[in-house]
């Protein structure tokens, strides 16, 4: 009889901490099939985003679900920097997750608070969740906190200045830079490619080496993304299901299209 899963191992700790940049994708679709999917087509992670896909607690559980059943570790972006949202997705079995617009040190200790039990913070305890193999891990209350992965996301110019602030947080396990909203905040919006915003994610990418911080970025191609790794990005991530999904069906149209031309072409009136 094989021995039982260690609920309590965080997959995407071993990872990053193994050889290589583990390579991510975002989940916009919400369901939980193309979660599935996208964790056998390979990637070593899928962030599962609660800020901006509207997946409720059954649809999150459903997605956590179907990663479960690959190879891909899951990370949950979180809406906010909230308790409630915190427990939730803990509770559903999220161990890493990802905290949005982190600007200060002060922000940082918030969030490790709230992904922990006390007395290292205030996450609220219930013994029977899905984290918990529904009560069947019996070391999970001892073990919890060191099980969880707590991502910071840094996504203006202030958070940015604080890096190193924020990084020294007890806690607070790995960074991610958040190219698009920072540069809307840096009057950019919608050009990452900016060279404004090019230094910057340069810049962050150097002054996390220097303190051996492990630093996560999302690019929108192979190309952009294979410049950030050069620069030192520890994981990195690679468009989106949905983006992946119109870019392909939009070439596929295009290819299509001049031969259904041709086919009607006719000098009739």
């Amino acid at each position: 009889m094989p021995a039982p899963k260690d609920l309590l191992e965080n997959a995407f700790r071993t990872r990053l901490n193994e050889p290589g940049v583990p390579l991510g994708t975002w989940l916009m679709s919400g369901t939980s099939s193309t979660a599935e999917a996208m964790g056998h087509a390979g990637f070593d992670w899928l962030l599962v985003d609660l800020e901006h896909v509207p997946l409720d607690e059954k649809e999150t559980l459903a997605v956590l679900q179907a990663i479960a059943g690959t190879n891909a570790c899951p990370i949950a972006r979180l809406a906010a920097n909230d308790p409630i949202l915190f427990k939730r997705a803990l509770d559903l079995g999220a161990k890493t997750v990802m905290v949005p617009f982190v600007d200060s040190a002060a922000a940082a200790r918030q969030a490790v608070s709230y992904a922990k039990y006390p007395p290292e913070g205030i996450r609220g305890f219930a013994a029977v969740h899905r984290a918990s193999g529904y009560g069947t891990a019996s070391e999970y209350a001892k073990r919890a906190n060191d099980s969880v992965f707590t991502i910071i996301q840094l996504e203006t110019p202030q958070a940015v200045a604080a890096l190193e602030d924020i990084a020294s947080v007890p806690g607070v396990d790995a960074l991610f830079l958040g190219p698009g909203d920072l540069s809307a905040n840096m009057g950019h919006i919608g050009n990452i490619a900016h060279p404004d915003v090019k230094a910057v994610i340069a810049n962050v990418a150097k002054r996390c080496q220097a303190i051996g911080k492990p630093c996560g970025i999302v690019g929108p191609t192979p190309e952009m993304v294979s410049e950030f790794i050069e620069l030192g990005y520890s994981f990195v991530a690679v468009a989106s299901d949905m983006g992946m999904m119109m870019r392909q069906a939009t070439a596929f149209i295009g290819a299509i299209r001049p031969a259904i031309a041709k086919k009607f072409e006719s000098s009739v009136y």
